[in-house]
């Protein structure tokens, strides 16, 4: 299976979507042969086009009963119907729609059953996300990672009148999601493109380690001045190399803490999610000891981990920038030692065994720490 990832720098949007997965390589007919069997009255065509100079591909759905505001439930059996679809083209569309459905229900106040979808239960956004599936299976797309996602500004004219933007389902789709604003006012990504990457990537941030084997660009309606109105979809295997990833560093001068209040925070960070915390020794202004306490944390965690520190420490404000991150290639496995078991990272310079693992037996069976981290390195030669 390939890994696909989205580059949303100009926003996504469903057709942009299917767009971009044909012009990467999926079969464009067998794309509109499967859309036919939703039975949508509709017709679907695909356009080379360019936007600021790029070429790319749009999708377009013509006919269909545009203004239907559909349930759940009808919209599970259109899919379900579908004869033309496989099943993971099927489950995959019905995640997509779940997760519509979840947030158009909270923001509602609505049960997830008797949700009416306005604009993304037409005839239009059906066949978008139907077809984002059915091209992630045509590709063979078994992974799907996005980048950071512009949401673009100003308002977005809806059935329920004029809203700001990003539109409120399209914000609940990407609560913990890292996003921008940049460019034209406008919406850049709509409901049904946030939902695709929100049920179905699984991270997002910097390109992950991967062999490009196609790219392609899917075109969005509008032509902009400043930046090309595209999303790129890159398609390849995954590799072994050092992975990039994009991570958040959060940092506070603290002088006047005590090392029992700032190792309890450690410890409540660590617990929250964060990637690594250290503290160091300073020497701040007027000459007073102080501390520097940082935390890399995955951007979905950030406001969490500023909480926390906010909470237990006596700061008064915080520094977070975006870094980027490289991580060695690595695995587990699990080697059996004298005192028990005991996991072991693996990387291409060496193995090493897992600390806690190692402290836990070594309190457990009386014995000295530095004894069971010899055993399980001793346990993994031997046998890997």
């Amino acid at each position: 299976m390939k890994t696909c990832y989205f580059d949303a720098f100009s926003g996504i949007s469903g057709d942009m979507t299917v767009g971009a997965l044909i012009d990467a390589g999926a079969d464009g007919a067998a794309l509109m042969d499967a859309l036919d069997s939703l039975n949508l009255g509709a017709t679907y065509s695909f356009e080379k086009t360019k936007r600021r100079g790029i070429g790319a591909t749009k999708f377009h759905v013509h006919g269909g009963e545009q203004k239907a505001h559909r349930h759940l439930p009808h919209i599970i059996k259109i899919i379900e119907n579908a004869t033309r679809l496989s099943d993971q083209t099927k489950q995959r569309s019905l995640a997509v729609f779940n997760a519509l459905g979840a947030a158009e229900s909270k923001i509602h106040h609505q049960p997830l059953e008797k949700v009416h979808f306005h604009e993304v239960g037409a005839v239009d956004s059906i066949s978008d996300i139907v077809g984002a599936c059915f091209g992630f299976e045509l590709l063979q797309i078994g992974e799907i990672y996005c980048s950071p996602i512009n949401v673009g500004s100003g308002t977005v004219e809806t059935d329920h009148g004029t809203l700001p933007v990003p539109a409120p389902a399209t914000a609940e789709l990407l609560v913990n999601k890292p996003v921008y604003s940049k460019g034209p006012e406008m919406e850049l990504t709509t409901p049904t493109g946030a939902a695709i990457v929100s049920a179905l990537a699984a991270g997002f941030g910097s390109m992950p380690a991967m062999t490009i084997e196609s790219t392609g660009f899917g075109a969005g309606t509008k032509e902009f001045p400043m930046q090309a109105n595209v999303l790129r979809a890159v398609i390849g295997a995954r590799t072994a190399a050092i992975e990039s990833t994009t991570v958040t560093v959060i940092e506070a001068n603290i002088d006047d803490s005590t090392p029992q209040v700032l190792g309890y925070a450690m410890d409540r960070l660590f617990a929250a999610g964060a990637l690594d915390v250290t503290i160091q020794p300073l020497l701040m202004k007027k000459n007073r000891p102080g501390s520097l306490l940082s935390v890399i944390a995955n951007p979905a965690h950030q406001e969490a981990l500023a909480k926390i520190i906010l909470e237990e420490t006596t700061t008064l404000g915080l520094r977070m920038y975006a870094a980027e991150r490289r991580v060695q290639a690595r695995s587990e496995v699990v080697v059996e030692t004298p005192f028990g078991k005991v996991r072991m990272k693996v990387t291409a310079q060496g193995a090493s065994p897992e600390y806690d693992d190692c402290r836990t037996l070594a309190a457990a069976q009386g014995v000295p720490l530095k004894k069971v981290l010899a055993e399980a390195q001793f346990a993994y030669l031997k046998e890997f």
